[in-house]
C-alpha cells in the first residue's frame, strides 16, 4: 500500500507524519483500518497500532504542556494582579474564581485562619454556593487543613475534617472531589485555597502544582501587603507624633513669649488689675483673682461667678495637685501659690476648650499673679509664715509679751480679745495637705489662724459655744476630702494666756475621740460631760453642774418650787417614786408630777444611762460644794 503523502509504502512513518501534521487520531485509525481491508501483514497492522498508541501518548504529552503552559500563563497574570493590585482585599474576593477557571473546577472557597476559634472562616466563594437557612456552626471541628492535599472524592473517609462553615457548605453543594492548598506566612497559615468538583474526580499532579503555587503567591502578595499596611501605618504615625510634636513646640513657643510678655510687665511695674486685663486678653477669656479668703480682689469680668459652680472644692483640688483644675465645661482654677502656700486662686472663664498649651498658659499667669502680689504688699510674701508663727507662739506658753502677741495678730486683722475656741482636726485617711490648704482658707474666712500639726490642723477660731464651731469645721471639711474627720474642741476663752490650756483639752477630747473608737465625730467638754470636767485642767465644776442641773435649779429659783429636792430623792431611791414620795412626805402623785416636769426641763433622755450618771454626778458635786460652803 502507497502513502498518499509520501508515496512510500504504509507504515509508522505515515503515522509520524499525520502526528506531525497534527492530524487527529480519527485519520491514524483510518489508516490502521485501510491496511486491515487491504491484506496487510498482521505484522505490518500490529506495528501500526503501536505507532497509534505511541502518538496517542504524544498527543496527550503535548495536551499537558499546552495546559501547563496556559496554566503558567494564567498564573503569571495573577501574579501580575497581585503585584500591581491597590485593593488587596478586593483582590483575595476574586481569587477563588480564577483558581476554579484555572482547573475547570465547579467551585473554589478562600477561607483566613482565625487565631481565637483555632480554626479559618470563609473569606469568598465562587461557583456552586448553596445558601443555608440555619447559621453556620462556629464550634472548633478539628485541626485546620492545611495542605496541599487532594481527594477524588470526600465522602470516601480519607479527607481531614474541614471549618464546620465551609464542610456545611460544601455538603450543601454536594462536593466530592476535593483540593485544598495551604497559604502560609512567615511562622504561621493565615489561610487555605479550596478547589471542588461535584462529580468524583482525580486532579491531575499538574493541577495541584498551579494550585499551590496559586497559593504561595497569595500567600506572598498578603504578607507583602501586610508589610506594607505595617510600614505606612508607622510612617502615618510618626507623621502624626511629628506633627503634634511640632504643634507642641509651637504651642510652648507662644506659651514661651506670653509669658516673657506678661514677665516684662511685671518687671515694669504693672498692678494686678493691668496684668490680668493683658493675661486675659492672651487666654482669650475673662479672668478672676481670688484672694485667700476665696474674695475676687481683680477681675476682668462681672465678679459673681455662675451659680452651682464649687469653686472652693475646685480650689482645694488645685492647691493639692498644684495644677489647674476645670470647674465646669468652660471654666477652670489655677492656684496661686507664695513661697509653697495657698494665697487664693485664678478663675478663667471661656467658651472654646482649653488645650494642653492654655493649662501651661493658665498656670504661667498664676505664677505671674503670685509674683504681682509678692510685689504689692511684702506682707503677701510672709503672711503665712507671720500666722502660722503667732499660733506656734499663742500655743506654746512662753513669756512673751500679752501685748505684742495682740499687736502682731491686729496687724492681720485678728481681735483676739473677742472669745475663740481652739479645735483640733484629724482626716481619718485621705491627704493632711489637702486638709490644710483648706484649714488656711477657712482660717481666712473666719477671722482665724490654722497651722498644721502631727497630722492634724489645729485651727484658733472666733466663737463662745466649741461644740458648735468644732461640728462647723467637721460638716465643711469632711465632704470635702471625701473622708470622715475626727474633732476635739474647747474654749472659750478671752486670755491669751489661757490658750495653751484650752488647746490641751481640745488635744484630750481628740483623744478620748480614739479611746472611744467613734472616728469621725465632734467632742468638746460640754458634749463629753463629766469626762469633761476630768479632762479639764481647771476642773469647772460649777460649769458643769450649771450645763447638766441648770434648767432645774434656774426653775427653782424663779418658781419656788422643790423639783431639785424631788430629783435627789428620786435618784437616791434608785428610780423608786414611791420611795423617793416617803422620803418626801408628799403623795407619790406628786412626785411623778414633779418628774414629768423635770422631764420638760433636762430633755426625754435624762434617764438614760449617760445622762442619769451625769445627773448623779452634777448632784453629788452640788451637794458637796452646798456643804462646803454653807449655802447654796
Amino acid at each position: 500500500m502507497v502513502s498518499r503523502l509520501t508515496g512510500r509504502s504504509t507504515g509508522a512513518l505515515d503515522v509520524l507524519e499525520l502526528l506531525a501534521n497534527e492530524a487527529p487520531m480519527s485519520q491514524v485509525d483510518d489508516l490502521v483500518r485501510r491496511a486491515r481491508d487491504g491484506g496487510a501483514p498482521p505484522e505490518a497492522v500490529d506495528e501500526l497500532l503501536a505507532a497509534r498508541a505511541l502518538a496517542q501518548e504524544v498527543r496527550e504529552l503535548f495536551g499537558r504542556r499546552r495546559r501547563r503552559e496556559a496554566g503558567l500563563s494564567s498564573l503569571l497574570d495573577i501574579a501580575r494582579e497581585l503585584i500591581l493590585s491597590d485593593d488587596l482585599n478586593a483582590l483575595l474576593s476574586i481569587i477563588p474564581r480564577r483558581a476554579r477557571l484555572l482547573v475547570g473546577a465547579d467551585a473554589a472557597y478562600l477561607t483566613h485562619y482565625d487565631r481565637a476559634l483555632g480554626h479559618g472562616r470563609l473569606h469568598t466563594a465562587d461557583g456552586l454556593v448553596v445558601r443555608l437557612a440555619d447559621p453556620p456552626d462556629d464550634r472548633p471541628s478539628g485541626p485546620l487543613w492545611t495542605g496541599p492535599v487532594w481527594t477524588p472524592d470526600i465522602d470516601a473517609g480519607d479527607a481531614p475534617r474541614l471549618p464546620p462553615e465551609l464542610a456545611r457548605m460544601m455538603a450543601a453543594d454536594g462536593v466530592h472531589a476535593l483540593v485544598a492548598a495551604s497559604m502560609h506566612g512567615w511562622d504561621h497559615p493565615f489561610g487555605t485555597l479550596y478547589v471542588a468538583d461535584r462529580g468524583v474526580r482525580h486532579f491531575s499532579p499538574d493541577e495541584v502544582s498551579l494550585l499551590t503555587s496559586l497559593a504561595a503567591l497569595v500567600a506572598v502578595a498578603v504578607e507583602q501587603a501586610q508589610r506594607v499596611d505595617r510600614a505606612t501605618a508607622a510612617a502615618t504615625h510618626l507623621q502624626q507624633r511629628l506633627d503634634q510634636a511640632t504643634d507642641e513646640a509651637a504651642a510652648l513657643d507662644d506659651v514661651q513669649r506670653v509669658q516673657s510678655t506678661l514677665t516684662a510687665l511685671v518687671l515694669r511695674g504693672a498692678d494686678l488689675a493691668t496684668l490680668t486685663g493683658a493675661a486675659a486678653e492672651a487666654l482669650q477669656g475673662a479672668l478672676l483673682v481670688l484672694d485667700p479668703a476665696e474674695r475676687v480682689i481683680a477681675a476682668t469680668c462681672p465678679t459673681q461667678l455662675p451659680a452651682g459652680l464649687d469653686v472652693r472644692t475646685g480650689l482645694l483640688d488645685a492647691h493639692t495637685d498644684g495644677v489647674p483644675r476645670r470647674l465646669a465645661e468652660d471654666t477652670w482654677i489655677a492656684p496661686i501659690t507664695v513661697d509653697d502656700r495657698a494665697h487664693g486662686g485664678l478663675v478663667l472663664r471661656r467658651r472654646a476648650p482649653l488645650d494642653d498649651a492654655g493649662v501651661r498658659l493658665l498656670r504661667a499667669v498664676a505664677q505671674n499673679v503670685a509674683l504681682v502680689r509678692m510685689l504689692e504688699s511684702s506682707a503677701v510674701t510672709a503672711e503665712g509664715h507671720v500666722r502660722e508663727e503667732l499660733l506656734d507662739d499663742l500655743l506654746i506658753p512662753t513669756q512673751r509679751s500679752p501685748r505684742r502677741l495682740t499687736e502682731r495678730a491686729r496687724r492681720l486683722s485678728l481681735d483676739l480679745s473677742q472669745p475663740h475656741v481652739v479645735v483640733v482636726a484629724r482626716p481619718e485617711g485621705g491627704s493632711p495637705g489637702r486638709a490644710l490648704v483648706w484649714a488656711s482658707s477657712y482660717a481666712y474666712r473666719a477671722g482665724g489662724l490654722a497651722k498644721s500639726q502631727e497630722g492634724c490642723v489645729v485651727l484658733l477660731l472666733p466663737g463662745e459655744d466649741a461644740g458648735a464651731v468644732g461640728t462647723a469645721v467637721s460638716a465643711e471639711l469632711s465632704p470635702l476630702i471625701g473622708q470622715p474627720v475626727s474633732v476635739g474642741a474647747a474654749g472659750p476663752t478671752t486670755d491669751l494666756a489661757d490658750i495653751p490650756r484650752v488647746h490641751r483639752e481640745a488635744v484630750r477630747c481628740l483623744d478620748v475621740l480614739t479611746l472611744l473608737d467613734t472616728p469621725g465625730r465632734v467632742a468638746s467638754p460640754r458634749e463629753l460631760g463629766f469626762l469633761g470636767v476630768l479632762l479639764s485642767d481647771d476642773h469647772d465644776v460649777d460649769g458643769f453642774v450649771d450645763s447638766t442641773l441648770g434648767p432645774v435649779v434656774n426653775y427653782d429659783r424663779e418658781h419656788y418650787t422643790e423639783l431639785t429636792r424631788t430629783l435627789e430623792a428620786y435618784v437616791e431611791s434608785g428610780g423608786s417614786p414611791t420611795y423617793a414620795a416617803e422620803t418626801l412626805y408628799v403623795h407619790p402623785n406628786t412626785v411623778s408630777r414633779r418628774l414629768t416636769r423635770i422631764a420638760a426641763l433636762l430633755g426625754a433622755d435624762w434617764q438614760t444611762p449617760s445622762r442619769s450618771m451625769e445627773i448623779q454626778l452634777a448632784l453629788k458635786l452640788r451637794r458637796t460644794r452646798k456643804t462646803l460652803l454653807g449655802g447654796d
